[in-house]
């Protein structure tokens, strides 16, 4: 699966019939519970046959992607390697659905360009700084290296 593909939809259909073909069994069902999921969120939202904005799709999968981290925790703990190993594959198989990340380093100047922009100085404008972050990063910045970057800068 390629992320220059149109949209996270095509990329699971296009997943799903690569992994058939292939009888990759641990991807066919990580592309199959994030369809079931889009699906479910698609109905919560109101209209099942309407798909989700590209962003909205994007957050669907990465809540998967923490559910199987969850998992992963569960299991270590109780001793199944196993189980840790699959979840481990789903994750990597989800990820492919995700725009890259942005790193530290490019996540900088457009927090500095932000805090100037909205004249933040002090902690208490941490929420209007994080919002227009996730905004004008598309989702392509981790939630917790946001948080980090704009507690820092916001002494």
């Amino acid at each position: 699966m390629r992320a220059d593909m149109n949209t996270i939809y095509d990329q699971i259909t296009a997943g799903m019939k690569a992994a058939m073909l292939g009888k990759d069994q641990v991807t066919l069902g990580a592309l199959r519970s994030v369809k079931a999921a889009l699906q479910n969120a698609q109905v919560a939202k109101g209209n099942a046959r309407e798909q989700l904005s590209e962003n909205e799709a994007q957050n669907v999968v990465r809540k998967q992607i923490k559910q199987r981290e969850d998992a992963i925790a569960m299991y270590e703990q109780a001793g199944r390697p196993e189980l840790v190993e699959k979840e481990q594959a789903e994750m990597r198989v989800l990820a492919t659905l995700l725009p890259t990340e942005m790193t530290e380093e490019e996540i900088i100047p457009v927090l500095e360009a932000v805090i100037a922009e909205l004249g933040a100085t002090t902690k208490k404008d941490m929420g209007r700084v994080m919002k227009e972050m996730q905004t004008r990063t598309e989702g392509r910045a981790p939630g917790k290296v946001l948080s980090k970057l704009v507690g820092s800068r916001l002494a």
